[in-house]
């Protein structure tokens, strides 16, 4: 059974940055990624990663936030720069035995408890 466990959220004022790490154990995975959920809204995707480390994002990210992995390690990362108000949300890290990415949340076999990241104005 995979494991997912996520490090790294926390408070930081709008402008700052955050590094979130995910790190998988119990068997490799294939396509990794970051979906968030904000109180009374629904999981949304934030950045998704294929083995061939193929990214996508969402639009309100694009150009703020970089999705990385090591695969050797198991281990994926959101780095959030430029943070905003509204990107205030709990952060979940997703796993897959595919490959390749999916866009939705039902497209990902593992999930990890989730990291708060809270962005003061």
């Amino acid at each position: 059974q995979v494991q997912l466990v996520e490090s790294g959220g926390g408070l930081v004022q709008a402008g700052g940055s955050l590094r979130l790490s995910c790190t998988a154990s119990g068997s490799s995975v294939g396509a990794m990624g970051w979906f968030r959920q904000a109180p009374g809204k629904e999981r949304e995707l934030v950045a998704v990663i294929s083995t061939n480390e193929g990214t996508f994002y969402a639009g309100s990210v694009k150009g703020r936030f970089t999705v990385s992995r090591d695969s050797a390690k198991n281990t994926l990362f959101l780095q959030m720069n430029s943070l905003k108000p509204e990107d205030t949300a709990m952060y979940y890290c997703s796993a897959r035995r595919g490959r390749y990415y999916g866009v939705r949340p039902d497209d990902y076999d593992y999930w990890g408890q989730g990291t708060q990241v809270t962005v003061s104005s």
